[in-house]
């Protein structure tokens, strides 16, 4: 038997774009005892499974750092709210730090550009003396080189050291080649000057692409902070305090980190519920939209679980705590979002393939550039011209938005999703439902409610059924039926509490097994069962008894008949009834293209009745719990991408056949364990929201892939002057720095206009 394998989060630090993500994974997976390394630049997050007994956390810290970056260590006990206020506080040191970066930056360039263009005009030259000015714009450009741009070399030497490249080599190896020149032009212009060269410097060049990578970085921090809003929101909904119940009655306000296990906490009205737990006193309505996505109030009462961060609308309730920190429910959708904007969609494969060899290839594209235009251009203007393309090749070709294409799509999806009550549990599960063609529905609990509702209820005219004007009839049901813990019987107390009425009382009950239940009441023998109990108690059916009853079966409908004082006086069909909802969004899955298919294990009139119901035209019956997954592959070898919906444990092998499973969250925990997506909501519009959000996602990827890779196609063979001999146009290392900043910025712009995602009516 194979050690069961770890997962570990990590941290890291130091990552400038997609080729050291791609470094930092390779790092990790040729650690020994690594089953898996993905790692995510978009998040700053590598996830690491691996085997126990041959590595651990700090084995995979010091192949990070052995890799020239670093990690940022995790206290183990804090919870969601305080490990995300610290990485805030982290993020916003270096925000202000990079912003610091860049108006040194940004100042000197500012001023180093008009004193370079001074060259320019003949006659400012012949009143100042080159020379001095050439040393004045040195050691303007030294501040920006050796505190702003310090972080490229450093990264750029840390590559070199451990034999990686990454963008920062590019910057570094393009800035540094424009700065070097234009030191020796400036130190020693009699060796340029004795070749028939020009001693020309380009220490605005060097500056300004420095000043316009930084404001790309800047922009690039700040819109992938927007990234995260989602988790940031979910955090932020969690309570403060919590008012406890003391033992001696006292009601103390404690900080929610010191609330415990069993204890009793007080909710008023307008309060945050401070964690989970079961209500024993009391009762109110609940918005419980954080969770599921559902505008409208929840009912609870004693016994009913209340969820952290859910908001208590009207009235007061106590409490019994159940789950606190990394056990409740808000942390662990937080953890599922986490875990979800940190993995890789297959989509994303092509990019990593191109990012782990662009930096070498860009790096041999500028060396070949450099030569060619050496060899090739005017001997008084072929260095300048050479050093010009290759540092326009290297500063164009930033590999960052190849990098941001995928993961930041997936971060402000998975977030969206949140909030609309989908959770996803990978990237892989969001890029599968977005192929989907087919929904496979299970029946009971999916597309019904899962439970026995009273759906008629019908007495003889006349004496015999009077007790129904009255308005006593569905009472004296009741009080037999509170007193059963059978499911049907539960149905009839829930309809006959919702129609009103007095509760009457009922004695010397007995259930009769397989059959119903007797007891007295207000002095009347009342019988409520199947046909087969009246039959024992000699009791016989009148003709529109029966013709009600065979109506109701007809319809699929479970019938119990009424006897009071030995006579059958009246029935109640009960049935599995279908959410008000399930027909709207199944004609919504296919208004998207998308056959539904139902699967029950009822008889083919009762799965008819049902699929005619929410206009389902193909579906499978009399199914057994065990020949589910069985379906799903019979649907899937029609060449089929099916999504199954379900809700039971029964549902698991089935959830997990499929191409993407959805499971309802009000189901088990085995069936949302088994599923790629969970619905909070048991709601079968949380399945058109999860596949819109995919395609929708898809979409927005595919267009970041196009453009990253049109940008490079297009902006490295211009650079290195394609379009020079036809039209005599050069790109100058300034505007190629700022396409650069650009198209980082740009993906990540169009990433978040998901922001905006909304499911069509």
């Amino acid at each position: 038997m194979e050690p069961a394998t770890k997962t570990e989060t990590l941290d890291i630090e130091g990552m400038t774009c997609a080729s050291c993500a791609a470094f930092v994974e390779k790092s990790l997976s040729r650690t020994p005892g690594v089953q898996r390394a993905m790692v995510n630049y978009a998040t700053e997050k590598a996830t690491v499974d691996y085997l126990p007994t041959q590595a651990s956390p700090a084995t995979l810290k010091e192949a990070v750092i052995n890799a020239g970056y670093g990690v940022t260590e995790r206290a183990p006990d804090t919870s969601a709210a305080e490990r995300g206020a610290e990485i805030d506080r982290q993020k916003a040191l270096a925000y202000q730090k990079l912003k610091r970066r860049f108006g040194v930056a940004v100042g000197l360039a500012v001023i180093i550009m008009p004193l370079s263009m001074l060259m320019l005009w003949p006659a400012m030259m012949q009143r100042i003396n080159m020379q001095w000015l050439n040393y004045a714009l040195l050691l303007l450009t030294l501040p920006v080189l050796l505190y702003s741009g310090r972080e490229f070399y450093v990264s750029a030497w840390n590559g070199f050291k451990h034999r990686a490249a990454n963008m920062d080599t590019l910057i570094a190896v393009g800035t540094g080649a424009a700065f070097l020149y234009s030191l020796a032009a400036t130190v020693v212009p009699g060796f340029f000057t004795s070749r028939g060269l020009v001693p020309e410097v380009y220490y605005d060049t060097t500056a300004t692409i420095i000043a316009l990578i930084l404001l790309g970085k800047v922009l690039e921090l700040r819109a992938k902070t927007q990234t995260s809003a989602a988790i940031k929101s979910l955090i932020g909904l969690q309570a403060k305090t919590a008012r406890v119940a003391r033992p001696d009655g006292a009601e103390v306000d404690v900080p929610i980190e010191q609330v415990q296990l069993g204890d009793i906490v007080v909710v008023r009205p307008g309060e945050k519920v401070a964690t989970d737990g079961l209500i024993t006193e009391g009762h109110s309505s609940l918005d419980e939209a954080m969770l599921t996505g559902e505008s409208l109030p929840v009912e609870k009462n004693a016994g009913d679980p209340v969820f952290g961060a859910t908001l208590n609308k009207t009235g007061s309730f106590r409490f019994r705590v159940t789950k606190v920190g990394a056990d409740t429910m808000l942390s662990q959708i937080v953890k599922l979002v986490e875990d979800a904007q940190g993995s890789r969609a297959p989509i994303q494969r092509l990019a990593d393939k191109v990012s782990a060899i662009f930096v070498p290839t860009v790096v041999v594209i500028a060396i070949l550039t450099f030569v060619i235009w050496f060899d090739l251009a005017p001997l008084g203007t072929r260095l300048p011209l050479a050093l010009v393309n290759f540092v326009a090749v290297l500063i164009i070709a930033c590999p960052c938005a190849l990098g941001l294409a995928t993961p930041t799509a997936i971060m402000v999806s998975t977030g969206k999703g949140a909030e609309h009550g989908v959770l996803i549990r990978n990237a892989e599960a969001l890029e599968k439902a977005y192929k989907v063609d087919t929904v496979l529905l299970d029946k009971t609990g999916t597309i019904t409610k899962g439970e026995p509702a009273v759906t008629d209820f019908w007495t003889l005219p006349g004496p015999a059924g009077a007790a129904r004007e009255a308005g006593q009839l569905l009472q004296m049901v009741a009080a037999v039926e509170r007193q059963s813990e059978h499911p049907l019987a539960e149905a009839v107390v829930r309809h006959a509490d919702a129609q009103g009425g007095p509760r009457l009382t009922a004695t010397s009950f007995r259930a009769i097994e397989g059959k119903g239940a007797a007891a007295s009441v207000d002095g009347q023998a009342v019988l409520i069962g199947n046909r087969r109990l009246l039959a024992d108690e000699n009791i016989t059916l009148s003709p529109p008894l029966i013709a009600q009853a065979e109506q109701l079966l007809s319809r699929a409908k479970t019938v119990l008949y009424v006897a009071v004082a030995g006579q059958a006086v009246g029935l109640l069909g009960v049935a599995d009834t279908v959410r008000d909802t399930s027909a709207a969004a199944i004609k919504k899955l296919q208004g998207l293209g998308i056959e539904v298919v139902m699967m029950t294990g009822d008889n083919p009139e009762t799965a008819a009745q049902v699929a005619g119901q929410v206009g389902i035209t193909r579906y499978f019956a009399e199914v057994l719990p065990q020949d589910k997954a069985g379906k799903v592959k019979a649907l899937q070898a029609e060449g089929r991408i099916v999504a199954m919906v379900g809700d039971g444990i029964n549902d698991a092998p089935a959830l997990a056949q499929a191409d993407i499973g959805l499971a309802i969250g009000s189901g088990t925990d085995v069936a949302m364990e088994a599923a790629g997506i969970t619905l909070m909501r048991s709601d079968l519009n949380g399945v058109v929201t999860a596949i819109e959000l995919s395609r929708q996602t898809i979409r927005t990827i595919k267009q970041n892939l196009f453009f990253a890779f049109i940008y490079n196609t297009l902006g490295i063979p211009i650079a290195a002057g394609l379009l020079y001999p036809f039209f005599g146009l050069l790109l100058s290392p300034m505007l190629a720095a700022g396409a650069m900043a650009l198209s980082s910025v740009s993906v990540l712009t169009n990433s978040l206009r998901l922001r905006g995602f909304s499911v069509k009516s």
